[in-house]
C-alpha cells in the first residue's frame, strides 16, 4: 500500500474527529480581536418594526454611547422575514433557500440602521469586513451589519419544519464569539425570557438568570431568541454570557453594557 503524503505538524495523520484530540486543543487560549466590543443586536420583529417612535430614540441613545463604548451593530429581519418564509415554506423552498431569502431582509435594515446611524459614524459593513473592525472602530466608524450568519444554501436542517435555526440573534452571537467581543446583547420589545410568552400570559415569569443547560432542560414552548442560540453559547470559547433587555426603555442599554443586572442574563 503506498504511503500517505504528509506535511510536518501536530495534527499530522490526524482525521480531526478524534474526541480526545478535540480535548486536547481547547487547552490553547484563543485570540480575541476585539476584546471591549459590545455586540448589540437590534431585533426586526422586536424593535425596527415599530417604526420612528421606537427607532429613532435608540438611534440616538446608540449614538450618544458610541461615543465611550465600542459596539458594533448587528439587525434582524422582522415582520419580512416572517413574510418570506410564510410564502417560501408555501411554494416548498428547501431551508437553505429560506435562509437565502431571509438574510436579504435583515440585509436591508441593515442598511436602514446604518443611514440613520450616519451622523454618529454608522458605516454598513459586511460579513468579510468584519477582520477590519479593529481599524475601522479605530477611525471612529460605527459598524452595522445584519445578522444572518452565511450558511445560506448550507443552512443545517432544522430537525421539525423548514425554518432555518441559524437566523440572527445566532449570528450576532457568532460575531460577537469569532471577535472576542466583551458582550452580547439582545434588544427585544419585553424586558427579558419569560417562562411563557408575556403578550400571550401575562402573568408569565420573568427568568433573570439561568444557564444554557437549564434552558435546554427547561425546554420552554416559547422563548425569546434562538433555540440554537443555547448550544452555542454552552460550547464558546470566548462569549460565556449574553442578556437580554427591552431595547424599548431609554437607558437600558448602557446598563446593559456596564454589567448592571437587567434582563435576562444567560450562561454558559
Amino acid at each position: 500500500m503506498t504511503p500517505r503524503k504528509e506535511i510536518k505538524s501536530k495534527l499530522q495523520g490526524e482525521s480531526l474527529v478524534r474526541k480526545s484530540l478535540m480535548k486536547d486543543r481547547r487547552r490553547v487560549s484563543t485570540l480575541r480581536l476585539v476584546p471591549d466590543l459590545h455586540v448589540v443586536k437590534i431585533g426586526g420583529h422586536g424593535t425596527i418594526d415599530y417604526g420612528r417612535d421606537v427607532v429613532l430614540p435608540l438611534m440616538e441613545e446608540i449614538g450618544t454611547l458610541f461615543q465611550k463604548y465600542k459596539m458594533l451593530i448587528v439587525t434582524g429581519g422582522g415582520v419580512r422575514v416572517r413574510h418570506i418564509l410564510d410564502i417560501g415554506i408555501d411554494l416548498g423552498m428547501p431551508t437553505g433557500v429560506l435562509a437565502e431569502l431571509a438574510g436579504k431582509i435583515s440585509e436591508q435594515n441593515a442598511e436602514i440602521v446604518a443611514l440613520l446611524l450616519s451622523q454618529w459614524g454608522g458605516s454598513r459593513i459586511k460579513s468579510d469586513d468584519l477582520l477590519e473592525l479593529p481599524t475601522l472602530l479605530r477611525l471612529g466608524i460605527l459598524p452595522v451589519t445584519h445578522g444572518t450568519p452565511p450558511y445560506g444554501l448550507f443552512e443545517h436542517p432544522p430537525g421539525s419544519g423548514l425554518i432555518p435555526p441559524h437566523r440572527t440573534d445566532t449570528g450576532a452571537f457568532l460575531m460577537a464569539e469569532v471577535l472576542g467581543a466583551k458582550s452580547c446583547i439582545l434588544l427585544k420589545n419585553v424586558d427579558g425570557l419569560y417562562t411563557e410568552n408575556p403578550f400571550v400570559n401575562p402573568k408569565a415569569e420573568l427568568i433573570e438568570e439561568a444557564t444554557a443547560d437549564e434552558l435546554i432542560a427547561m425546554d420552554l414552548e416559547d422563548m425569546v431568541f434562538e433555540r440554537k442560540l443555547l448550544y452555542l453559547l454552552r460550547d464558546a470559547a470566548c462569549v460565556k454570557e449574553l442578556r437580554i433587555i427591552n431595547g424599548h426603555q431609554p437607558g437600558n442599554l448602557e446598563k446593559a453594557i456596564c454589567g448592571e443586572r437587567i434582563g435576562t442574563l444567560v450562561t454558559a
